[in-house]
């Protein structure tokens, strides 16, 4: 397809997202902006009252309908800003929105602390209130959470610096997404092409290999450049995190972030431990790579690039949308019928324009559709993204017709899971009718890369963050050339002698805006193990296995994320499903290898 980035202006409006399901427009989100200044009254109303049940759940009635109307005001912005990043007027709003919000979190703080000053047999007299009993399973969440808590006037302290500690993320998106200029990569004919965020891994899958390395070296250069600047926003999110840790009394930052989930972090380690002891699969994929390339020496930005290139097909907009369908028919006609109405009715923001958020994701609030950006560039890796994402959309379209506001919203130890479930039966689905052996391959490939990308991947991601937060909590200085040497290191761990590695590579962990995040990116890991897990279920079990999949995506966070995957028939408290993902990875390299050795 076409790599030069439009303008915003040049989208055609069927493939932009339409907002209308929060405001018709901004005028009108400006008006309801404007009446959330009663919400500010009505929040600080209720500061030294929370003593008595009947008051606690009258607040808590309030404070539902409160987040639920501020919800649809961030989430509106932060779409907008989202499709046009160097829109002025879209960072106005997003900055009245993120003011508004936090002055919201500063002068509701007292809540929690106030409730958590009650006695232990006044707390559990709360769990046996009839009036609270819609808020019971998070009255027993927030309990567990009493010996974290600070006064209310420390709580207020900390929700007033909520803002600051995010700078350090929103100045790195910026950085990235609007003010970093590449040069043009030349190609092996002399051709120029634009290298830019959006369409950095299209570049690098091209089967042009001097275009590749030109990209390659054109994107990290600038990188490099903003290398000491980069890696102050990143300490100083680390810091943040683990001064907070600190401040609320938990050993380190990592045990905080997890606990918000209710995982324990030995899921953490073990994940780190069981991935270690399949890492000769990884390196026997590199070392298929290399050979399938038929090069002397494999370089990084010959990893993303198809194996086999004359079989890599590409999708119209319109036939990734009928793929899709085809390939999530086994969860149900009502499954499909609400993804179809996903296309029909714009919830997804789909080609890449000048300023966009580059990568995918799904949004939405509870009362609204749910929302998709992605950057469609043709590629199958495109038309997995979109099942990807849909996964997401459809977990919480799910979770918001079935459960009420205070538990619509699922943890992130479960969020990856049925995104990673769609791109499997879209593979499998493919794979089940495909017999060419060159296009077979092709799918082969795209399946290995979903492993490296969402398993491997990410938990060398997982390994990098916890090195750094350690480093931090240790006292030690995240400089630029020990953050370049942590990731550089990992990189040789995970992709082993095969890999010839360049200078560039060590600048990649400073693009991955997850990191800004703390301790999220396992989840990917997790949660795709997870999804290899259901989606065998699903296509070999059946009705019943599919059944308890939708229970599952129906449950938001109306139970613990550990006892919500037991149900639908996964026991990510022990290595087995880690295990089980790591086995399907080498029987489908086994196959790539076999036909590898027959072309």
């Amino acid at each position: 397809m076409n790599e030069t980035i439009k303008e915003r202006s040049e989208i055609a409006e069927e493939y932009k997202w339409d907002l209308t399901s929060l405001f018709k427009d901004d005028e009108a989100w400006q008006k309801a902006l404007e009446e959330t200044e009663d919400f500010i009254r009505i929040a600080a109303s209720y500061q030294g009252k929370l003593h008595d049940p009947a008051t606690i759940a009258e607040f808590y009635h309030q404070e539902t309908e409160i987040s639920r109307k501020m919800y649809d005001l961030f989430c509106y912005v932060s779409l907008r800003k989202s499709e046009d990043n160097t829109s002025e007027k879209a960072q106005a709003m997003f900055g009245q929105a993120m003011s508004r919000f936090v002055e919201l979190m500063t002068v509701s703080s007292y809540a929690e602390p106030e409730i958590l000053s009650l006695s232990m047999e006044e707390l559990n007299g709360l769990l046996e209130y009839e009036g609270l009993k819609d808020h019971r399973f998070n009255l027993e969440r927030l309990i567990k959470k009493k010996a974290h808590t600070l006064s209310v006037e420390e709580e207020r302290i900390m929700a007033s610096f909520a803002e600051v500690n995010q700078a350090a993320g929103e100045i790195a998106d910026y950085l990235m997404d609007a003010d970093m200029v590449f040069e043009n990569a030349k190609d092996s004919e002399g051709n120029e092409h634009e290298v830019s965020g959006a369409n950095f891994i299209l570049l690098q899958s091209n089967p042009d290999r001097v275009l590749r390395e030109n990209a390659f070296r054109s994107f990290y250069k600038t990188y490099k450049q903003h290398n000491n600047t980069l890696a102050s926003t990143y300490s100083t999110t680390v810091k943040a995190s683990t001064v907070e840790a600190k401040l609320r009394h938990y050993p380190s930052s990592r045990v905080m972030s997890m606990s918000q989930s209710d995982i324990p972090e030995e899921v953490y380690d073990q994940l780190i431990a069981t991935v270690r002891t399949h890492m000769f699969a990884m390196h026997r994929y590199v070392s298929l790579r290399k050979k399938i390339l038929k090069l002397d020496e494999l370089h990084y930005y010959d990893v993303y690039t198809p194996l086999v290139a004359s079989a890599e097909k590409e999708y119209t907009y319109e036939q990734a949308q009928e793929l899709i369908l085809q390939a999530l028919a086994p969860l149900g006609k009502e499954y499909t019928d609400v993804v179809r109405s996903a296309f029909k009715d714009r919830w997804i923001d789909v080609y890449p324009n000048k300023g966009k958020s580059t990568g995918a994701f799904s949004s939405g609030s509870y009362d609204s559709n749910p929302y998709i950006l992605t950057n469609f560039t043709g590629t199958l890796d495109s038309v997995s993204t979109i099942a990807h994402e849909m996964g997401h959309s459809m977990h919480s379209y799910l979770s918001n017709s079935h459960q009420p506001a205070q538990y619509a919203n699922y943890t992130l130890f479960v969020a990856e899971v049925a995104s990673t479930v769609n791109e499997n039966l879209l593979i499998e689905k493919l794979l089940s009718e495909e017999k060419d052996p060159k296009v077979r391959l092709a799918l082969l490939n795209q399946y290995l890369e979903n492993f490296k990308g969402t398993v491997y991947r990410q938990t060398m991601f997982a390994e990098f963050e916890k090195k750094a937060h350690e480093l931090v909590e240790a006292r030690e200085t995240l400089t630029p050339s020990l953050l370049n040497k942590i990731y550089a290191d990992l990189i040789r761990d995970y992709f082993g002698e095969d890999l010839t590695m360049d200078e560039e590579v060590q600048y990649e962990w400073s693009r991955i805006p997850h990191f800004y995040r703390p301790f999220y990116v396992y989840v990917y890991a997790t949660g795709y193990s997870t999804a290899v897990a259901l989606s065998e279920k699903i296509l070999h079990e059946g009705e019943e296995a599919v059944k308890k999949y939708l229970e599952f995506l129906s449950m938001g966070g109306s139970r613990y994320p550990l006892d919500e995957l037991k149900h639908a028939g996964v026991d990510l408290t022990t290595p087995e499903p880690i295990d089980i993902a790591l086995q399907k990875f080498e029987k489908v390299l086994a196959e790539a290898e076999e036909i590898a050795a027959q072309l």
